[in-house]
């Protein structure tokens, strides 16, 4: 058995993380989504699991993984293994409706919401809010399974017609439109509930502001290297903490009407911004790496240099 399992179900995404390893000799084992597991299994994969299910997952494949992962993470977990990421990251990844009361309950400012299960509360839950709003599917990715509605009449007709957005799980979330200041969002990443960078991006109107170059083929998102006031930063922090993602991202915009920072969205799967030398000037592959050995060796790992070539098992 490897000291270190990466456990993932996206085919490329990982590619500069993988390579990263190999260059430091760290052996590992890849362990991608789709085979059945034996929950009476005694023995978890390894000592240290890192989990980068996505989100997301659902968009490439009707027969998603999402659910399948958190019940196996939790086997992992209950076997007596570390899983970065683990159960109480993926159950807030998993719910949007969670992240904006964690948000909420931290202090933070979020955009008005409310949280219904049935398409008939759907009007009533807007005229709280007010129009412009969006709606919003409890578990989302890459931007998916949100929609503006800019009159009662536009909400209306959607739910006449089933197309509101839904989610998977059977949640929507009817929320404010923010105008964002300058169009642009800040995404805060993080590594071990510590502040590692942060990105302005700015869609020109869009949802989908994922910041890899998976997420954005064909996509005319701008990304920007952005230097936050502290206060964002400690904030992300805090998220961090009281979510248990041991590597994520926040997501905050500036709300043009009044300059209230709002928080609204927290991603458990952070696989970092594309071509990250010319966006950041550096490589946050090589700090996440330098985290992993120390990882292991907390874990009580020997964390061995493999053999040239054979650094990884599929």
């Amino acid at each position: 058995m490897t000291d270190l399992a990466i456990f993932h179900e996206h085919p490329t995404w990982f590619a500069p993380l993988f390579a990263a390893l190999d260059r430091r000799g760290i052996a590992y084992r890849r362990i991608q989504s789709g085979a059945a597991f034996d929950p009476a299994a005694a023995a978890p994969p390894a000592p240290l699991v890192f989990n980068r299910i996505s989100m997301s997952a659902f968009l490439r494949d009707a027969e998603h993984p999402i659910f399948w992962a958190s019940a196996l993470i939790g086997q992992w977990e209950s076997r007596g293994a570390r899983v970065l990421n683990g159960s109480a990251a993926l159950a807030i990844d998993t719910s949007k409706a969670r992240q904006l009361a964690l948000l909420s309950g931290l202090g933070l400012a979020i955009p008005a919401t409310r949280v219904v299960h049935r398409a008939a509360d759907l009007l009533a839950a807007a005229d709280s809010i007010g129009f412009p709003l969006l709606v919003k599917g409890n578990i989302g990715g890459a931007g998916a399974g949100i929609a503006r509605y800019d009159t009662r009449e536009e909400l209306r007709a959607a739910i006449a017609d089933a197309s509101v957005p839904t989610s998977i799980d059977g949640v929507r979330l009817v929320q404010e439109y923010v105008p964002a200041r300058g169009g642009t969002i800040t995404r805060i990443e993080t590594l071990d509930r510590r502040y590692l960078y942060a990105i302005d991006v700015a869609g020109g109107g869009a949802f989908d502001l994922c910041p890899a170059d998976a997420c954005g083929a064909g996509s005319t998102i701008t990304m920007t290297a952005s230097e936050p006031p502290q206060a964002l930063r400690d904030a992300a922090e805090a998220i961090t903490r009281a979510a248990q993602i041991d590597v994520g991202g926040i997501e905050v915009l500036i709300d043009d009407r009044c300059g209230t920072p709002r928080f609204y969205d927290i991603n458990a799967l952070s696989n970092f911004v594309a071509r990250p030398l010319d966006v950041l000037g550096w490589d946050p592959h090589e700090t996440l790496v330098d985290r992993i050995e120390g990882w292991l060796r907390e874990t009580g790992s020997s964390a061995q240099v493999a053999p040239a070539g054979k650094r990884h098992a599929a």
